[in-house]
């Protein structure tokens, strides 16, 4: 007996098994709805695997061809019959095209992709057994939120080949490939962190919706919670406010680190310790007022961030503009005021988006760069960030919430700055 022949054949047997169990169970839920259970697709996988061996050995592929034809016609032939189908009026052909791909599957592991077929029947098997949260994932999905991801698509497998990859500037400071790469690196973390706040929502809490609203603009979260500290301004809800706000931030420090280690991560041991010291600081306030939110005597009302899909080939451009200029200015301030021209630019660039900062000068600091210099230039441009969004704070909220805000900014700063002047 040839042991590798038999070995793929137990794991079609295993792929037809994986798939049955999960058809077996829905079977019991729903009876008349399903091709068949567990032995059904057993031997669906064991005819692909059977075929599948046939046509190599006897180097005939229409074999299984032919196979796959009847198993198709006869799947197709149950869905048209199957009196449970036509009294409710369903459609589907799900379990159809399960039994057409268990039947594939074991054919695939006869062929030498053993390994990708058990991938593949993984997958479907989770397809097919979550059905539920995949639903209701859709049904949180807009016809807005579609479109974006299409654009996000369009931006990177469309517009960012045919960009230049050279720079273009007197300067040698702007290139287009390189920094439309970095615009979509940009729009896709805050994607990532809008599909979170749509799958959590945004009424599961201060503290989940600080966090998953941090990934996508710690701003945002700020403003949210800053109006809604006068709608509520008691010592319990401003405990809430001041956690979630605080959790944004802390997310805001991890997303930078993150940048830098993507772009440039010879800078990671310069800047890891400022960023530690301040998302320790960061996460200690979070976590004192999140526990004092938890044992205050008054409920808290749930509050909703109105966050927005972040990405539109529109506020791209302008991203890319706002970065293209960033780079150019802090290549600039490198050459003719280093130091303080530095410092300068990060701290007034920070105060009015830190995301394209960090990305400028973790990219102009690329290979010989002053690392030290750049990191400093970093956390400046992050603790100006952070001092406009307290000043946010200040100026939109209400009660305890601007106190507890300015406690923590000035802790925070200290913590940046003393980590700058030790290390």
């Amino acid at each position: 007996m040839d042991l590798e022949v038999a070995r793929n054949f137990l794991i079609a047997l295993s792929i037809g098994a994986l798939i049955g169990i999960e058809r077996e169970k829905k079977k019991d839920a729903e009876p008349g709805r399903s091709v068949g259970g567990i032995r059904t697709h057993i031997l669906l996988a064991l005819i692909g695997a059977a075929s599948a061996w046939q046509a190599r050995e006897l180097a005939m592929a229409w074999i299984f061809v032919v196979t796959l034809a009847v198993v198709g016609i006869a799947v197709v032939a149950n869905h048209l019959r199957n009196p449970a189908r036509s009294q409710d009026g369903a459609s589907g052909l799900l379990s159809e095209v399960a039994a057409f791909t268990a039947c594939l599957l074991g054919g695939m592991v006869v062929v030498g992709h053993a390994a990708l077929a058990v991938a593949l029947a993984v997958a479907a098997s989770a397809v097919l057994a979550y059905k539920q949260p995949l639903h209701g994932l859709v049904e949180r999905i807009g016809v807005d939120d579609i479109y974006a991801g299409i654009k996000l698509l369009i931006a990177f497998f469309i517009v960012l080949p045919l960009l230049p990859n050279e720079t273009i500037d007197p300067w040698q400071a702007i290139n287009p490939h390189a920094l439309w790469l970095l615009v979509i690196l940009i729009s896709g973390l805050s994607l990532v962190g809008y599909v979170a706040v749509r799958w959590v929502g945004t009424a599961h809490g201060i503290a989940l919706t600080g966090i998953t609203g941090g990934l996508v603009s710690s701003t945002a979260v700020t403003l949210n919670f800053a109006r809604s500290s006068r709608l509520q301004p008691e010592a319990a809800q401003a405990h809430a406010f001041s956690a979630g706000i605080l959790l944004a931030w802390l997310v805001m420090f991890l997303r930078a680190v993150t940048l830098v280690a993507i772009v440039n991560a010879g800078m990671l041991h310069t800047i890891w310790i400022p960023f530690a010291l301040m998302g320790l600081v960061t996460a200690a306030f979070a976590g004192w007022h999140y526990r004092a939110s938890l044992t205050a005597t008054a409920p808290v009302e749930q509050q909703g961030v109105a966050i927005a899909n972040p990405f539109s080939l529109s506020s791209a451009i302008r991203f890319g503009a706002l970065f293209a200029v960033v780079l150019l200015v802090v290549k600039l301030a490198q050459e003719h005021a280093p130091g303080t021209g530095v410092y300068l630019v990060s701290a007034l660039a920070g105060s009015v988006d830190v995301d394209p900062l960090i990305l400028s000068i973790a990219k102009a600091n690329q290979g010989n760069g002053n690392l030290a210099q750049a990191s400093t230039a970093i956390v400046i441009g992050v603790l100006a960030n952070t001092a406009v969004k307290c000043a946010m704070v200040a100026g939109l909220g209400a009660g305890p919430t601007r106190r507890h805000i300015a406690v923590a900014s000035a802790a925070i700063a200290v913590a940046g700055l003393l980590a700058i002047w030790l290390f």
